[in-house]
């Protein structure tokens, strides 16, 4: 006779009231906490700290730039992620994995590299246009520091959100149904127009919206571009009002963070809307995308694409690298004058670059390690899980993910500014509120690879072990788990990327002694010691090709679709 305590049913409910129960802490707590401190006073009426917010004009202004970037910075992104997609996807055009990797690439830089690097590349002190010779005159206006400079990044920066979205949809286009059209006799700027634009536009809006909802949220660009021009979008609202009052405006700064969610909430809303308009299912032979053949127009589209990756990625990087080995900014570099005290200054001397270092790789890789156990449990049960309470986890999972970072950032510190009841134990101004912070967002990137591993293996094995009489976490320790191994380190690895170089939490939960690489790189600039930040931020790219290069080296052997530049 099996006791109770060893059941497996038991063992396994266990399990799921134990999963539950943490991802309410991670999601479901800081969501409420930051609710109810941005209705508190609500029964004031007009002196209500929600209310004040609202009668404030910086807000509108904020709100208004916030809308404006992010939108024109979505348009940008669209163009973009939309020529990539369509290239990349349905022609003939050669090395594909390798543009792949490279229009990837921004998206996996931290937004403060990319708009320092931009800095580096334009204006009267650009140390590459000053070696070229091609520098404007000394007091000439920084064409980046405004409205139109931020969302130009912005669009780079989440023109792979579009590019992604966009792709999945055109390689599920049925194959046998373009031929059909094709035997039809219809050429192929028909098959375009009429069959592949139409079937695709889902794509779009999806990749539109994401990209909407990420740059409203990005606070990298916006802070870097916008702060010394006076340009203030509401994350850095939010990071002037912290900076500048602290914890003493917690209750206004909470209604600001509620401003930037409706806002979110208002472009997934219409990305909804505009996808229920247009269902359809489509019918047919999908999974490898068609191939168009161009001809001569081969060498020309490749040649398009070659000159704007060589704009958005390869001439901000060498800006980057120049910027870091000349003595100081708007002076050419020379073989005379290369230095590379720079980089001697921040590894060799400054006790504050191997800090954020230790901090940043701690971070990341406890939240890392950390959620690839949880997200290996979380798929686990959910596979046994009926579809409504799937969809309900997934969503709940999904929520500190879909929110801007700074909206996060605030529920924490409202959550653990006192000290956790019981246990007396003070979070806020340690490491220890960046952690839980990571956990929160990065679960949905972590438990995505590992989900979908577990879909594709056969039930039969489990039900073998099960008949046998295996418990639940032993069928998964002894059988499960060996297959699924390469997807677990795949997500723990994109959490790492992800993490290791982010801002938009850390930004307001950092202090003194707990920085990170995103926050040096940040201040430094902000001090004005932008080729000091230009080394570090060359380290910081370097490691992220470098383990976007590991991840590739993966793909074989992990399911599709769980490195987001391979097919």
């Amino acid at each position: 006779m099996i006791s109770r305590a060893t059941d497996p049913g038991s063992q396994s409910r266990w399990l799921l009231m134990l999963l539950l129960l943490l991802i309410s802490l991670l999601t479901l707590l800081p969501t409420l906490r930051l609710l109810m401190e941005a209705l508190q006073g609500w029964q004031l009426g007009i002196n209500s700290p929600l209310m004040q917010v609202m009668q404030q004009p910086a807000t509108w202004r904020a709100f208004w730039n916030s809308l404006y970037t992010a939108t024109l910075g979505t348009l940008i992104a669209i163009l973009l992620g939309g020529l990539f997609a369509f290239a990349l996807t349905l022609t003939n055009i050669r090395l594909k994995a390798l543009w792949v990797f490279c229009f990837m690439l921004p998206m996996m830089i931290p937004p403060q590299v990319t708009a320092l690097s931009w800095l580096q590349l334009t204006g009267p002190g650009s140390p590459l246009l000053n070696t070229l010779g091609l520098a404007p005159p000394l007091g000439s206006r920084q064409p980046l520091y405004s409205a139109e400079g931020i969302a130009l990044l912005l669009g780079i920066q989440h023109a792979p959100l579009v590019f992604l979205a966009l792709r999945t949809s055109l390689i599920h286009l049925p194959r046998d149904l373009i031929e059909a059209a094709r035997i039809s006799g219809a050429g192929s700027r028909a098959v375009w127009l009429d069959m592949i634009l139409p079937l695709s536009r889902n794509g779009m809006i999806a990749g539109a919206s994401i990209a909407f909802v990420s740059a409203l949220g990005n606070f990298g660009i916006p802070a870097m571009l916008g702060i010394p021009a006076s340009y203030y979008v509401l994350p850095t609202l939010i990071y002037q009002k912290m900076s500048g009052f602290g914890t003493s405006v917690l209750s206004e700064i909470a209604s600001l963070s509620i401003l930037i969610g409706v806002l979110a909430l208002l472009g997934v809303m219409l990305q909804q809307h505009m996808l229920k308009r247009r269902r359809f299912t489509l019918l047919g032979h999908s999974g490898r995308a068609q191939d168009f053949s161009l001809g001569t127009w081969r060498l020309a589209l490749e040649a398009v694409l070659t000159v704007i990756l060589l704009l958005i990625l390869v001439a901000p990087l060498l800006a980057l690298i120049t910027s870091s080995l000349v003595p100081a900014l708007g002076v050419p570099l020379t073989l005379d004058n290369l230095s590379f005290a720079a980089y001697q200054e921040m590894i060799g001397r400054q006790g504050v670059t191997r800090r954020a270092f230790h901090n940043s790789l701690w971070l990341a890789g406890g939240a890392a390690l950390v959620l690839m156990l949880l997200a290996t449990l979380l798929a686990y049960r959910m596979q046994s899980l009926p579809q409504q309470l799937k969809s309900l986890l997934n969503g709940l999972i999904e929520i500190p993910y879909a929110l801007p970072g700074v909206v996060l950032a605030i529920a924490c510190i409202l959550l653990f500014a006192k000290p956790i009841p019981l246990l007396n134990l003070t979070l806020y101004g340690t490491l220890g509120i960046i952690f839980i912070a990571y956990l929160a967002r990065f679960l949905v990137v972590s438990l995505k690879p590992v989900a979908a591993s577990f879909s594709e293996l056969d039930p039969s094995l489990e039900e073998a072990a099960r008949v046998a009489g295996a418990g639940s976490l032993r069928r998964l320790l002894d059988i499960l788990l060996p297959l699924i191994a390469p997807a677990v380190f795949a997500g723990g690895l994109l959490v790492f990327l992800t993490a290791v170089n982010e801002l938009t939490v850390s930004a307001l939960l950092w202090s003194a002694g707990k920085e990170t690489l995103g926050v040096l790189i940040f201040n430094l600039d902000q001090s004005g010691d932008s080729i000091l930040a230009s080394a570090i931020a060359v380290l910081v790219v370097l490691m992220v090709a470098a383990l976007m290069l590991l991840l590739s080296l993966m793909a074989r052997y992990l399911p599709k679709g769980v490195i987001p530049w391979q097919n």
